[in-house]
């Protein structure tokens, strides 16, 4: 009960009024001084215009004088530039406070993104709360969702009190009908906030379906692939059918809504014809003036525009996006990650003990009671079949994951307990799955440190120690074709993805899986040279392929999300277990003789 009343109507508009002011300061104020001066122009253009009529009926009986009627017609002339004036000013502050407040609110949005547990992105029900959330930004509907509620009161609100006052003086009873004529048209538009609730659950889903579909059908990740391989008109029908099947739920909606509107419009077309009939019998009456009669017929299409405005333009709109906006703030408001402050002492280590975590909307864990402790400059191997478990043991000794039982501690901080920036800073990692940055090749290295100004010797060395092949790359060069650059193959993206791990200060350092676009051969050379430069540091490497673990202080080997076995190179072949069995399937990789030398012997393969 109390989670539905914080994400009511009321309770939205009021937080979302709120973070308007406080993120446009006396802009948004003066949009709404605007807004309150355009209200009263209105009626004050329908009374010049009544005197106006009055004047001239007078004078048509040669009992007014003309000056009267150019001075009415001056000031009627006057009221209708300023209200355009103020007309022009209220759109270009609605636009502009509109969009300020975008960037600040996707800011925000972006930051409290970063301190959301990771956890969370392996949750399908989070992603579609993300999408949600980005079409509320990406079609600025929260920026404009505050200024029009606002502009409810200080435009709409205003202009029906002045404007009612002046009309219940002509007679009481016709702001009365003119109002009860959209009463039912509000409560239509009210009823569809539900029907678009109903359809943004629906569609966050499918939309994400749609843009995948239409990546793999033109983006360039995607296009040798599908072209090459026949794919084309495979994922073109299934671009097809999701859109088909967006489209169908938005139609199925609008339709329902637009029986709903026209319905309540005939109620609302019913009370222009009372209005218009009262006015008649008032006049007929001599009740009212002949100029009352024509300024409040000509301003009484003026007014029911202005209603029909609110009704289908204001409300329709808004019953459409509050779904997003109530979907934004659930987002806004979820649990961050959170702890105390401190500093990672490396020489204690990191100790995992009774791990275990599952994964969104999984039953089984992904690992189980894993109990771990890798000790100061030591390196680690973690090896294992697909599915072992590996990547998520790596991101729970990296505080990446929290786990669901037991505890990790980095450096003598409880991962469950300590800030992130606090478990992260010191700890440097290069996974299978890099980025490939549309940026310089500096920038493509220097990102793992923005906290220090590039280091051009350092990024260098980097760059070297990974064997980049910097001769045909400077630092400077774009490395993405669609902005005037080059692309480079998927072997030297990699050796920059570990250029880019290397380049972060770091006490530890994790490798996972970083060499899969480099043959066996080079793996294993590249890996030794790892060994190197992580002497005196703390290392985690994972692989499935093991002609490269052979350096590392200890090997873990992965079953079923457990820990199998550990022990040495050395150790798990006499052992004659998973380990063995999976160097002897892999040795027919590296039969080119010696592949290297390191520790007691050279390993060689026939």
């Amino acid at each position: 009960m109390k989670n539905e009343r914080k994400y009511g109507l009321l309770s939205i508009v009021l937080r979302n009024s709120y973070e308007y002011f406080k993120k446009a300061t006396g802009w948004g104020a003066l949009e709404q001084a605007i807004a309150v001066s355009r209200a009263l122009s209105w009626t004050a253009g329908i009374m010049a215009m009544q005197k106006l009529f009055d004047a001239i009926a007078i004078a048509s009986r040669g009992t007014h004088s003309f000056v009267q009627i150019a001075f009415y017609l001056v000031l009627l002339a006057l009221i209708t530039v300023s209200r355009q004036v103020l007309s022009g000013t209220g759109q270009y502050l609605f636009s502009k406070v509109s969009y300020t407040n975008m960037g600040k609110f996707m800011t925000e949005f972006q930051y409290k993104l970063s301190r959301l547990p990771a956890k969370k992105f392996e949750d399908i029900i989070f992603l579609n709360d993300i999408n949600k959330a980005k079409e509320c930004l990406e079609y600025e509907s929260l920026g404009h969702f505050a200024s029009v509620c606002l502009q409810l009161f200080s435009y709409y609100s205003v202009f029906f009190i002045s404007a009612g006052g002046y009309l219940f003086r002509l007679s009481p009873i016709l702001p009365t009908v003119i109002l009860a004529a959209f009463i039912p048209a509000v409560i239509g538009q009210l009823m569809q906030i539900k029907f678009f609730e109903e359809l943004e659950e629906i569609n966050a889903p499918l939309r994400r379906q749609c843009e995948y579909y239409r990546k793999t059908v033109a983006d360039r990740a995607f296009y040798k692939e599908t072209r090459i391989l026949g794919g084309f008109n495979f994922f073109y029908r299934l671009f097809i059918d999701s859109l088909q099947t967006l489209t169908a739920a938005v139609w199925k909606t609008e339709r329902k809504a637009a029986v709903l509107h026209f319905a309540l419009s005939l109620i609302s077309f019913a009370g222009l014809g009372a209005a218009v009939l009262i006015l008649f019998y008032a006049v007929m009456a001599g009740n009212i003036s002949i100029g009352a009669f024509a300024s409040v017929f000509v301003a009484l299409s003026q007014i029911f525009s202005i209603v029909n405005e609110i009704v289908s333009g204001h409300l329709s709109k808004g019953s459409e996006i509050l779904g997003q906006v109530r979907n934004f703030y659930r987002l806004m408001d979820m649990e961050e990650v959170d702890g105390e402050e401190g500093s990672i002492d490396f020489t204690k280590g990191i100790v995992a003990s009774n791990v275990s975590f599952t994964y969104p909307g999984f039953n089984k864990p992904a690992v189980h009671d894993i109990n771990l402790t890798i000790k100061r400059e030591e390196t680690i191997a973690v090896v294992g079949e697909n599915g072992s478990g590996k990547s998520t043991l790596v991101r729970l000794l990296t505080g990446l994951y929290i786990p669901d039982s037991g505890t990790v501690e980095i450096g003598g901080k409880n991962t469950k307990t300590s800030r992130p920036n606090t478990i992260f800073k010191g700890i440097s990692a290069v996974f299978q799955h890099y980025q490939c940055y549309k940026m310089t090749l500096e920038e493509n290295v220097s990102v793992s440190d923005t906290e220090n100004p590039p280091d051009k010797g350092k990024i260098q060395s980097c760059l070297r120690e990974s064997e980049f092949n910097e001769d045909t790359v400077t630092l400077d060069k774009m490395l993405s074709p669609e902005f005037g650059g080059i692309d480079l193959s998927g072997g030297q993206w990699q050796r920059l993805a570990i250029a880019r791990g290397l380049y972060r200060i770091h006490d530890f350092i994790v490798l996972d899986e970083p060499t899969a676009a480099i043959d066996p051969i080079e793996e294993a050379r590249l890996y030794e040279q790892f060994g190197r430069l992580v002497k005196n540091k703390c290392a985690l490497i994972v692989t499935h392929r093991l002609g490269s673990v052979k350096h590392a202080d200890r090997i873990v080997v992965m079953n079923g999300g457990k820990i199998e076995d550990i022990g040495t190179h050395e150790e798990l072949i006499l052992r004659n277990g998973t380990y063995a069995d999976m160097w002897k399937a892999q040795s027919v990789w590296y039969e080119r003789g010696f592949i290297y030398t390191k520790g007691l012997s050279s390993i060689y393969f026939k």
